[in-house]
């Protein structure tokens, strides 16, 4: 059962936490691949960021919390890969190419993605949800199809991005479906870990150690890859495992539609993104489609939770 927010600050801290933070990683994505190679970054990132929730955990609540059987860490490694590897990964390398603001815009399409696979597998969507779904499709294919493109981001980096989102969507689909570690907090964890070594693993087969001359390495890349880690990774998924604890579905979810209009102001106030006729229409056709697709499916969980 949730428990009620214990104070109204808490709950707007933790809000502000995931909108901004999870906003902004989109920027700090873009200055990091600047000088560090993008797979080899993320996959870092997410290693970093694995180990040390593990550790806390196995530290503080001792080896058990932790412990997963071997059906349990495949299935780990299966929505490491989607989420982690697939979705921000892939985000990863295209952000070389594309806007931050663009490439969070074509990732706030994630929940649309999911309802198409729900429909695929049978569940009863309404017809509504599904006009939304297709408002949202329409503002991104107005985004992806050769036009006004900020950045003149070429077509292979946005479809990229596209796939990310799928995939990201496919890792939160099957999530449920899936064999995880009981505990939420450990099977972060241990996906973090899995998604991290695969990235490590591609990345040093596809060349880039070639590319890690630390030398080169930027003040602002490093100290966005270190923010990818604390802020990204560890407190804003701890704010977003408390307030799913302490909120309303309806109001946690609000993220999915607020995101991406941080992302598209930072890139536009400190990276000085360009911010077209496109992007505006494709940015008020996703985020109004999926406000109200998330607003729909959160009020229908909790009427059937009550």
């Amino acid at each position: 059962m949730r428990r009620p927010a214990e104070s109204g600050w808490l709950l707007w801290a933790a809000l502000a936490t995931i909108y901004i933070v999870w906003g902004s990683t989109y920027l700090a994505i873009r200055v990091m691949v600047e000088t560090m190679p993008p797979l080899l970054a993320a996959g870092a990132r997410y290693v970093v960021a694995g180990s040390t929730f593990w550790a806390i955990l196995r530290i503080a609540s001792g080896p058990e919390r932790v412990r997963a059987t071997p059906r349990q860490l495949a299935g780990a490694a299966l929505i490491g890969t989607l989420l982690c590897f697939g979705g921000n990964g892939l985000v990863t390398v295209a952000e070389r190419d594309v806007p931050s603001g663009l490439a969070a815009l074509i990732m706030g399409a994630m929940p649309l993605w999911v309802l198409l696979m729900r429909a695929g597998h049978g569940d009863r969507v309404p017809r509504a949800t599904l006009a939304g779904v297709a408002v949202g499709f329409a503002g991104l294919a107005v985004l992806v199809l050769p036009g006004d493109r900020p950045g003149d981001a070429p077509l292979w980096a946005v479809l990229v991005v596209v796939a990310a989102s799928v995939s990201w969507a496919s890792g939160a689909f099957y999530s449920p479906r899936t064999p995880l570690p009981r505990d939420a907090l450990a099977s972060t964890a241990w996906q973090m870990l899995f998604g991290g070594l695969g990235m490590l693993t591609v990345g040093l087969i596809a060349g880039e150690a070639g590319d890690v001359r630390a030398a080169a390495f930027s003040a602002d890349s490093l100290i966005a890859f270190v923010y990818l880690i604390s802020a990204g990774s560890l407190l804003a998924f701890t704010a977003f495992v408390w307030l799913l604890q302490n909120a309303p579905v309806s109001t946690v979810m609000t993220y999915a539609y607020v995101n991406p209009l941080v992302a598209v102001f930072l890139g536009w106030a400190i990276l000085s993104e360009e911010i077209t006729l496109t992007v505006v229409t494709g940015t008020v056709a996703i985020v109004v489609s999926v406000a109200t697709v998330v607003r729909r499916e959160s009020a229908g969980r909790e009427r059937v939770a009550a």
